[in-house]
């Protein structure tokens, strides 16, 4: 009849929806554990075919948030951009963040099933995703922060080719070529260097990846106003046994013009629901700079990159080509950094 309204609950719609479906076994975390004396009940009282219902620890990753309805929260306060942002780790955002599918399923392997409830490092992820990139990414050069390099002397003619592995190890390769205007990143440059900075500095040289060149810096200029270096000028040597430098830098001559989103964790602690750890509850934990924008250089050979496609952008880290990207905008997201020493300078 019309005289009552009755909405049909998740208890019943769970099982019998199965049923009609013929599932063999309905896989559910452990909180629907004390559901399942009702999903066989109705199931035998209905005589309908009854699935098996299994419980097992939902697959919590640190510093992050799983739940749909607490991601739909960050989204109406504007705290990440949507269901796949690259921050969460919903399967849309791993995927355009540029998890790779094998690294993921790796990643499940390692952890198994379990009853317990666990809370993952999201490190023991990032190392199957840098292990499965490191096998398939090719290797480019990128300036996030770009600092422009005139050459006023060189001991090698320019301009000058050199073949470059795609992949160490294998045998595709590509172009590079270095001329009297590149670019190199603002951080590889300080004024003065002190005993633990490598890079290029006043009273310091630096080679330059891959040419076999050592650049010496004779010159700088600065904005009058903000005192910030816009530009050096260097002379280059030949790389011998007795000017070997401390350090090797990327460098982009040319470049494409490329947006660059790095990410940190979106939250400061590991486990951001834990009213003992965040009273605040987990909206007054998001971290507001888990991501930063850069206007970087990439090589020109990356203009056409379809979607989805990623590269180890040297001494920085991996970076896959985001859907955001169009025929005169290119977008990378930060997917995972490099396996290096943390006191590397």
């Amino acid at each position: 009849g019309d005289e009552w309204c009755i909405y049909p609950t998740y208890d019943y719609t769970h099982c019998i929806c199965d049923s009609l479906e013929d599932i063999t076994h309905s896989l559910c975390t452990k909180e629907f554990q004390t559901r399942r004396s009702s999903y066989y009940w109705l199931c035998n009282v209905l005589e309908i075919y009854c699935p098996v219902q299994w419980e097992y620890g939902r697959l919590n990753i640190g510093f992050n948030i799983m739940s749909k309805r607490k991601i739909a929260k960050l989204i109406a306060e504007g705290l990440v951009a949507d269901y796949d942002d690259p921050r969460l780790f919903t399967l849309t955002a791993l995927r355009r963040r540029g998890f790779p599918p094998q690294a993921i399923n790796t990643f499940v392997k390692k952890c198994g099933l379990t009853g317990a409830q666990t809370q993952l490092d999201p490190a023991m992820l990032e190392a199957c995703v840098r292990d499965e990139l490191n096998l398939t990414a090719d290797r480019v050069m990128a300036v996030l922060s770009p600092l422009e390099v005139e050459v006023c002397a060189s001991e090698e003619s320019l301009p000058y080719t050199v073949t470059v592995p795609n992949i160490p190890g294998l045998e595709a390769t590509h172009p590079v070529t270095l001329t009297t205007s590149f670019h190199i990143d603002t951080s590889d440059f300080r004024e003065a260097a002190d005993k633990d900075y490598r890079r290029l500095a006043l009273d310091q040289p630096v080679g330059l990846k891959h040419v076999g060149l050592v650049a010496t810096v004779t010159d700088m200029m600065k904005d009058p106003d903000t005192g910030r270096v816009t530009k050096l000028r260097v002379k280059l040597a030949k790389l011998t046994g007795d000017n070997k430098p401390k350090a090797f830098i990327q460098w982009v001559c040319g470049g494409v013009a490329a947006e660059v989103r790095d990410y940190s964790r979106l939250f400061y602690h590991k486990c951001p629901e834990d009213p003992e750890q965040v009273p605040g509850g987990f909206l007054s934990d998001v971290n507001p700079d888990s991501l930063k924008v850069y206007d970087a250089l990439v090589e020109e050979r990356l203009a056409n990159s379809p979607v989805y496609t990623s590269y180890q952008f040297e001494r920085i880290g991996f970076y896959t080509v985001d859907q955001d990207t169009t025929g005169s905008r290119l977008v990378f997201n930060n997917t995972v950094s490099l396996r290096e020493d943390s006191g590397k300078k």
